[in-house]
């Protein structure tokens, strides 16, 4: 290890110079690209004009897919937010940026191979009766392929990229830069819990052994239910760098999305109950709902994969949970929701608001079961709520600045960034509040749609086992 006067760099300093060059570099070629592209425009027809616009939106999504699939990591994981959160896009962008989803470059057949000897001692066709050397899926921190094990049992088997440990410890190195920035629009947020957060639970994201110690938990909790699957783990196949699941059946989100509006509503709904349900009865939420980490068939059976981004609450956290819901939804007391909220740190102290104001400000994200009833979540709904979020200007500029978000919020925020999303595409219909009401243990109201009834024989595994860490 050298000093700053010469020598060379440690290998993890290297790693994070060499990936913030590349975003950096991105930065520049598409700040050069946008020089030439206006140039262009001068000239141009109005009809030109669009045609010059779409071409330059898809070269810049292609190149951002190129840069942030092949870098892997934490960073990746934000293309694939991008390529299904902001409602906005042009669908020529998201498309392309979609590609992250579930299509990221793949490692080579050599390499998946070498991790799993490794790893597992052998082979993969020698611990396989039968092994798929082409991906079904290539994500953020591992690729997933198809294999049936010798005592005939298929199975989906992923193998975490060598290195992405290293990469995100770089990419969250940075994770300091930039919630620093946003401080200075929110001046309420206090980024050392932000960033703690993201630290430890990426961190345990990369440990193959703690996602199987989750979706066992999972899995335990959900077994025989009606219309959540969550695929069993292959213990003997599976170490902290590969974890092996019972292979499961179902299609993706986007023939989802060619079914009847009744076919989308029953997903959503059954991804809705299995969201909210888990958070408050199973007290952990599953934080990464995007549309690649479910597999559906008809009738509202969903299948649920991928268990690594998984945040645990403790009885004070669900108590605070129950206390916000009861004082907005229950009871709309806006004084008491007031206290409320400040008391659980999403509001600085003493602040000059009216009562009224911030329990306004906040029902944005109880909109949908405030009242009971039938209620549509569209793309513009989603839209909004990350507008409401993240845009500092408007009426309730001075709340959002004395707004904060502590750790047991910042994971739980997928659900307003990514989860309601996913709701707006499918276009969902339900009575929200009637199904929230099944899932609010303090309520334990009865079955309100075709799948409470399925589901109310149904009786719920114990979970975890150990203790929240």
């Amino acid at each position: 290890m050298s000093d700053d006067r010469g020598g060379s760099k440690p290998v993890a300093h290297r790693s994070a110079f060499h990936r913030t060059r590349k975003l950096a570099t991105f930065g520049g070629r598409t700040g050069a690209s946008w020089a030439r592209h206006r140039a262009r425009r001068v000239f141009a027809s109005a009809e030109r004009k669009d045609e010059l616009d779409r071409r330059f939106q898809i070269e810049t999504a292609q190149q951002a897919v190129a840069l942030l699939g092949n870098m892997k990591g934490a960073l990746m994981k934000v293309g694939q937010m991008a390529s299904y959160l902001d409602q906005g896009m042009p669908d020529t962008v998201r498309s392309t940026l979609a590609q992250l989803q579930q299509d990221a470059p793949p490692m080579s057949v050599a390499l998946v191979e070498s991790v799993i000897a490794d790893q597992l001692g052998a082979r993969p066709g020698e611990l396989f009766a039968v092994w798929d050397p082409d991906p079904i899926a290539a994500a953020s921190i591992g690729q997933v392929h198809r294999a049936i094990t010798h005592d005939g049992r298929p199975v989906a088997v992923k193998v975490q990229y060598p290195g992405v440990k290293e990469a995100i410890a770089s990419d969250l190195t940075t994770a300091d830069v930039v919630f620093r920035g946003l401080a200075r629009l929110f001046p309420g947020l206090e980024p050392g819990p932000v960033v703690a957060e993201l630290k430890a639970r990426l961190s345990e994201e990369i440990d193959y052994r703690h996602e199987a110690m989750n979706q066992r938990a999972f899995a335990s909790y959900f077994a025989g239910h009606p219309s959540i699957g969550i695929p069993a783990v292959v213990d003997e196949l599976s170490t902290g760098t590969v974890l092996t699941s019972e292979l499961a059946s179902g299609v993706r989100f986007d023939e989802v999305m060619g079914w009847s509006q009744h076919e989308r509503n029953l997903a959503a709904e059954t991804i809705y109950r299995f969201a909210f349900g888990s958070i408050y009865r199973l007290g952990a939420f599953n934080g990464d709902p995007h549309p690649g980490n479910y597999l559906f068939e008809p009738g509202g059976r969903v299948t649920f994969l991928d268990f690594g981004l998984v945040k645990r609450f403790d009885d004070a956290a669900l108590a605070g949970f129950e206390a916000m819901l009861t004082s907005m939804v229950l009871e709309h007391d806006p004084a008491r929701f007031r206290a409320v909220v400040e008391d659980l740190g999403l509001l600085r102290t003493g602040a000059e608001f009216a009562d009224a104001d911030v329990a306004e400000y906040f029902s944005h994200f109880y909109e949908f079961v405030r009242e009971p009833g039938p209620y549509t979540i569209t793309e513009e709904f989603a839209s909004s709520t990350v507008r409401h979020i993240f845009d500092p200007t408007g009426r309730f500029a001075e709340i959002r600045k004395a707004a904060n978000v502590p750790s047991d919020f910042v994971i739980i925020q997928r659900i307003n960034l990514g989860l309601y999303a996913v709701f707006g595409r499918l276009n969902a219909t339900a009575d929200w509040r009637r199904v929230a009401e099944e899932l609010w243990p303090w309520v334990d109201g009865p079955p309100s749609t075709d799948l409470g009834r399925e589901a109310q024989g149904w009786v719920p595994g114990p979970g975890f086992v150990t203790a929240p860490e």
